[in-house]
């Protein structure tokens, strides 16, 4: 059996290795350091789930975030939302199906990764 695919869009090489760790056994994992390089590999993969840290150097979370929601094929993907800004996250509590404050625990992003990704593949 194949498992879903989840994309993580994080920029901080710990956090994103906490995230990969805390998902692997549920996910294939693709993951990025940079806005951009995710939206240009979301054209050709079909994820279950996408993780996206909000604050990144090269291109907003925010920014991806809308792509993502503007683009027909990836519109329905779920997207977990990660931020260590609660005012910002906040703002975007209906943009995106779940928003976490870090720092967040890794069986917490599993159990909430599991619930949202597997619901929805």
């Amino acid at each position: 059996m194949n498992k879903p695919l989840a994309v993580i869009v994080e920029d901080d090489i710990e956090i994103k290795t906490i995230f990969e760790l805390a998902l692997q056994t549920e996910f294939e994992i693709a993951a990025f350091q940079e806005g951009s390089a995710a939206l240009n590999h979301l054209q050709h993969l079909s994820p279950a789930l996408v993780i996206l840290d909000l604050n990144m150097p090269d291109m907003s979370g925010v920014d991806v975030l809308k792509a993502i929601k503007n683009d027909e094929r990836l519109k329905s993907i779920p997207v977990i939302l990660a931020t260590a800004d609660a005012a910002l996250a906040a703002t975007l509590e209906n943009a995106a199906d779940l928003v976490l404050i870090k720092p967040i625990s890794p069986v917490q992003l599993r159990s909430l990764a599991r619930r949202i990704g597997l619901l929805n593949s």
